[in-house]
This record gives C-alpha cells, sequence and structure tokens, in this order.
C-alpha cells in the first residue's frame, strides 16, 4: 500500500484531534463549496437559455427557407413554387430521407381591426405541411387554425399580444385589411390564441391558412413566398443548405425553368438572436474562469493553514528521513480530502439548486425581456462530469505549487513551534 497515502488516510484535518474542525478550514470548504455552486448554475442557466431560445427559434422558422432570389420586389414577383421544391427535394434519394417536413408559406402585410383599434401584421399563411406541433402546445386559449380544408380556411390563430391590445378572444371574427394596388377585406374567425414569448414572433405574426394570401393575391395552389423545409437531424444544416441549393439550381436548368432559388439557413435568418446566444458562451468563461480562481487562492490558503498546524510533524517526517517529495504527497493528499468533501457538498447542492429552478420554476423572468417567464436550467451529466474533473486537475495542479512550502521547512526550526 502507497505509505503517503495511508499516512495521510490516519491524518485528521482538525489538528487538535476533537470533532471541531479549524475555523480556517472550514471557510476554505465554504468557500470551495461556493465556487462549484456557482459554477454548475452558470453552466445549466446557460445551457437552458441556449436550449429553449434556439428551440423556439428552430420550430418557429424553418431550419432551411426556399425563397425567390428576387426578393424584396413586389408579391407578385417575389413568389416560389411550392410543387417545383418538392418535386426536386423528392427526386433526390438520399436527401428526401432526411426531411422531416415541407410546406408551402405566403407571408402578406395585414392590418386587424376592431371596432375600437387597429393593428398592423403580418399574415403567415401555411399549407396542410406546415408543423404545427409547438404552436399547439403554445397554445393559452382554443386551437389551432383549419388549414388544409378551403371551406373551413377562414381561420386563424394570433398571439396573446396582439389578442389582449384588440381585447380579442377565440371565436371572435376580425376584418382583416390586406393592402395591396387594392384593399381586400377578409371577415376572418380566431381559432386559437397563442404565447411563444418570442416578442418577435408574438408581435408580428398572425397564421392562418395559405388560400387566404392565395385568394387576395389572385395565386394558384402552388404559389408561395417561401418554402420551409425542416430537417430530422438539424446539426448539419450549412452542408444541407448548399445541398439543397445546388439541386435546385441544377433542376431549375434541366427544365428551363426561369425561377432563381435562393436558400438560407435558420441561423442566417435570425443571426441575431444566435449572436446574443454566443455571447452568453463567452460569460460563462469568464464566470468559470473567475470561479477557478477563487478555488485556487482558496485551496491555496487551506494547504498553508494544514501546514502550519503541522509544522511540528513535518519536522518530524524529515527528522526520520522521510523526503520533501513524500511529505508534500502526505499533505496533498491530506487537502484532497477537504476538496473532495467540497465537490460532494458543492454538487449536491447546486444540481438540487437546479433541480428546484427546473419543476418549480421559483426564479421568474420578464418575457419581453429575456423571451421566457422564469430562468430556464438544462443539466447535462457530460458536462457536470468534465466540470467536476476539471475542478480535480485545477486543485491538483493548485496544491501541487503549494506544497512546495513544505522543502522549505527545516527540522530544527520546527523545535521553535509550540
Amino acid at each position: 500500500m502507497n505509505h503517503e497515502l495511508y499516512i495521510a488516510r490516519r491524518m485528521r484535518l482538525d489538528s487538535d484531534g476533537q470533532r471541531k474542525g479549524s475555523p480556517s478550514l472550514t471557510v476554505a470548504l465554504i468557500g470551495i463549496v461556493l465556487a462549484v455552486v456557482v459554477m454548475i448554475l452558470s453552466i445549466a442557466i446557460v445551457m437552458g437559455f441556449k436550449g429553449e431560445i434556439s428551440g423556439k427559434i428552430m420550430h418557429l422558422d424553418a431550419h432551411l427557407r426556399v425563397t425567390n432570389a428576387a426578393l424584396g420586389l413586389d408579391d407578385n414577383y417575389a413568389t416560389v413554387n411550392g410543387r417545383e421544391v418538392r418535386e426536386a427535394i423528392a427526386s433526390d434519394s438520399a436527401f428526401a430521407p432526411l426531411v422531416e417536413s415541407i410546406s408551402l408559406i405566403a407571408d402578406k402585410s395585414a392590418i386587424l381591426k376592431t371596432d375600437e383599434d387597429f393593428m398592423g401584421i403580418i399574415f403567415r399563411g401555411v399549407d396542410e405541411g406546415y408543423d404545427f406541433r409547438y404552436l399547439e402546445s403554445k397554445m393559452v386559449e382554443g386551437v389551432i387554425p383549419v388549414v388544409s380544408d378551403t371551406a373551413a380556411a377562414q381561420q386563424i390563430t394570433i398571439s396573446k399580444t396582439v389578442a389582449d391590445r384588440l381585447k380579442l378572444h377565440a371565436g371572435d371574427k376580425i376584418l382583416t385589411y390586406f393592402i395591396d394596388n387594392n384593399i381586400k377585406v377578409r371577415n376572418l374567425m380566431i381559432s386559437g390564441v397563442f404565447e411563444t414569448d418570442l416578442e418577435a414572433f408574438d408581435n408580428a405574426y398572425v397564421v392562418g391558412g395559405i388560400s387566404i394570401v392565395q385568394n387576395v393575391n389572385g395565386w394558384n395552389g402552388d404559389t408561395g413566398t417561401q418554402v420551409s423545409v425542416n430537417m430530422s437531424n438539424t446539426n448539419n444544416l450549412e452542408n444541407d443548405c448548399y445541398h439543397l441549393y445546388s439541386m435546385l439550381a441544377e433542376n431549375s436548368m434541366k427544365k428551363e425553368s426561369k425561377n432563381m432559388f435562393f436558400v438560407t439557413t435558420t441561423h442566417q435568418n435570425n443571426m441575431p438572436f444566435f449572436a446574443w446566444l454566443q455571447m452568453l458562451d463567452m460569460n460563462v468563461v469568464i464566470i468559470l474562469t473567475l470561479m477557478m480562481v477563487v478555488a485556487a487562492f482558496t485551496l491555496i490558503s487551506a494547504m498553508l493553514m494544514i501546514v502550519l498546524e503541522r509544522i511540528r510533524v513535518i519536522g518530524n517526517f524529515k527528522a526520520l528521513g522521510a523526503t520533501n517529495g513524500s511529505i508534500r504527497r502526505i499533505f496533498i493528499y491530506l487537502t484532497g480530502k477537504l476538496i473532495l468533501k467540497a465537490l460532494i457538498i458543492g454538487n449536491i447542492i447546486g444540481i438540487g439548486l437546479c433541480l428546484a429552478q427546473r419543476y418549480f420554476h421559483i426564479v421568474r423572468l420578464d418575457p419581453t425581456a429575456y423571451y421566457m417567464p422564469y430562468v430556464p436550467i438544462s443539466l447535462s451529466i457530460p458536462a457536470l462530469i468534465a466540470l467536476n474533473v476539471g475542478i480535480i486537475v485545477v486543485s491538483y495542479l493548485t496544491l501541487l505549487l503549494a506544497s512546495h512550502i513544505i522543502s522549505t521547512i527545516k527540522p530544527t526550526a520546527t523545535m521553535r513551534f509550540e
């Protein structure tokens, strides 16, 4: 058996052999525990924010958006043919199985008007291929609109923000003014009210059947302003985007089509959000660095306290012929008890606080500023393991440097210490 480890196991952290430990070591223990708790909370909160916000964007916007290269001109020019895009995707036996859903979408500016107020919005018309699962999970009143049946397609769903401003509820009817060369009015029924807490979507969009926009613009059933292509796996969107663009360009050349397609990813379409999420990563790095520095200084202080409280023991070890390296290992093992205890307590408290916030939403937020009503938490086992391993490595290196003080202690000098 390793005799340094054996001796360290037999020694106690408290110098007087009583149950009550040294106050300095208690302070060190608390400092390390707090550092561990702060690091766990920082990682869990940032991962939660990134997961929630990117999830909202991924569900509310297309993974891959196919538009006309003339985007920005009049609606009648900046259109895409949904059937042409679907046929191009279906013809690629390698790419088609990777696609989860395809939806033809038509966006058009409109005004919602009641007897007392009005509000400008973007009417998003979608077909039966649109994935309503996320929006359905965010309904606070009513149901999602029917878009597959043309006769029943005069339904829309609006956000709670719009509903509160215009004092509307599910089942109400609302006059919708589409402004083009001529003003066209549609009397639509509100099937439901949703709340995603994503201000950019809630303040701007109402969702209904694409046949409404097609009828207003005089388009056929294959025409829209974009095609939404959602992938089953979002880890390789850049390559998927390039592949889809190449496929559509090649297909247009074969059919001698005049249509020029433009394909973008959800990251390109929502750069402000993803840039903000990347800034959060930098904040985590800064917090982890600061907490590691705090833990390192705390460990150095703890090592010095342990050494000073046992300076006579060190002198006796040296008098008996023990080497500096052997004594250093004994005290590294001894201080390792403190680290292990602090890690266990810190993980229990940190994970406990994360679970409490995750299931009970104790800390609330302003949805208009943070896009969600509470602090999100995401616990990752690999991240926790990596964090704990990192703390152990940094702690060991810190103790290795701090233990050099043992080599400066002379056996004759220890006789003056009582």
